[in-house]
């Protein structure tokens, strides 16, 4: 049988019965969703928190993909909810088939992207494709989210990005 103990912030599990327990790092508790700076150039958009999502998705308008130094890029545009407009250029990490119920696989092209949330940054892969027919520009996955954050779906807009020195903004 294993306790949690919650004091604040700080999540303490201790294992019942034997003599050794670990504690786990300090961890923010945001909502569902949240406004997020993405890196290079600190757009702020609306982004969900899906925990139940592996990788990061963004919407990319205009896609097109290009070579540059023998390498596979991309260009794409984005806009937030004030209308801003911006474009992007990022190197193509890899492809990734994305499997959907009821759908075939999809390909999509993932770039690593900086995303802060918070004061909390990580460059974390990100696949491309057109969330025209969602709500929020963004998903911000399982690899940005571990480690960090605790997600309360009762919770929205509870934290602004503020992340100092990132290159790029």
């Amino acid at each position: 049988m294993v306790k949690i103990s919650t004091i604040g912030l700080l999540i303490v599990p201790i294992a019942v019965g034997l003599s050794i327990f670990a504690v786990a790092a300090e961890k923010h508790i945001v909502g569902w969703i949240e406004i997020v700076s993405i890196y290079p150039g600190n757009m702020k958009i609306k982004a969900k928190l899906d925990t139940g999502a592996r990788n990061s998705s963004l919407n990319a308008k205009k896609l097109i993909e290009f070579e540059r130094n023998g390498e596979r890029w991309v260009r794409f545009d984005l806009t937030n909810w004030k209308g801003r407009i911006e474009t992007f250029e990022a190197k193509v990490n890899r492809t990734a088939k994305i499997k959907q119920l009821g759908q075939e696989a999809d390909s999509r092209q993932v770039i690593k992207l900086g995303i802060c949330i918070g004061g909390t940054y990580k460059e974390v892969e990100v696949n491309l494709e057109d969330r025209s027919g969602f709500n929020y520009q963004m998903l911000v996955g399982r690899s940005f989210l571990k480690g960090s954050f605790i997600v309360d779906p009762e919770l929205s807009f509870t934290i602004k990005p503020n992340c100092q020195g990132v290159s790029g903004q």
